[in-house]
């Protein structure tokens, strides 16, 4: 399937330890494919399973309706799929295919990390909030603005042909990452809103960024610290 430009969440497991939700059972199934998978000589991309196939059915609906009511222009009929490759990866993406259909992509790794229902319901709402918001198309568009800025002014100030194409990658990078961090916290504030009118607990759901390494607020980060993004949860959750 062809994918765009992706919008992604990638976190470090803090431990090995089993992950149950609150009726004291696996949040997740065995690390197997699914049986689709097999059947189509697949055995790295399924459907969700166990636990996380519950929150799906919850907060996928939620989603979608809050998709069609706000942006008619966006295809709203999410995929969510899991990455069965690296069972040590914890990571999670929003990106589009080709058509402009929105998927959603979770790493097996970072469906066994999470502690409960709640952190799950929590990261797929951020996740689908970033194409509510339309980051991926915004991103793009920030890219191409930087690419040009820099590319042009490498061209006034006499730059070779090699020396332009670097400066517009470089402009592009720039340009990808200069509302970031202000995306991140678009997508938890909407997240929040999702997970909770799904019936989750959201400010439970945040306590999975307790676990991850805090990016702080470094230069040209792609994320904020943890501390912004709580403040963010519970501010919406007050407010809501």
């Amino acid at each position: 399937m062809g994918l765009s430009v992706l919008t992604a969440c990638s976190y470090v497991p803090q431990s090995n330890r089993p992950n149950n939700g609150p009726d004291g059972r696996p949040v997740t199934d065995p690390v197997t494919s699914p049986p689709e998978a097999v059947a189509r000589g697949d055995a790295k991309i399924g459907r969700p399973t166990g636990q996380f196939a519950y929150v799906v059915s919850k907060i996928e609906p939620e989603a979608e309706r809050l998709c069609v009511q706000y942006r008619p222009q966006f295809k709203c009929d999410f995929q969510i799929v899991v990455d069965y490759t690296t069972p040590d990866l914890v990571n999670a993406f929003q990106t589009l295919l080709d058509d402009g259909t929105p998927v959603v992509i979770f790493s097996i790794g970072l469906i066994n990390q999470a502690q409960n229902v709640d952190e799950l319901a929590f990261v797929l709402g951020h996740e689908m909030s970033h194409h509510l918001e339309g980051h991926i198309y915004r991103q793009y568009q920030s890219a191409k603005t930087g690419a040009a800025l820099l590319g042009g002014l490498t061209a006034i100030t006499g730059g070779t042909a090699d020396a332009i194409q670097q400066a517009q990658q470089i402009g592009a990078t720039l340009g990808a990452r200069t509302y970031s961090k202000s995306y991140e916290l678009e997508a938890d504030k909407l997240g929040t809103i999702i997970t909770a009118t799904a019936g989750f607990d959201p400010l439970r759901g945040a306590a999975f960024f307790m676990r991850i390494p805090d990016p702080g607020d470094q230069f040209l980060g792609t994320h904020p610290p943890h501390a912004a993004r709580l403040q963010t949860v519970r501010d919406t959750v007050a407010g809501f």
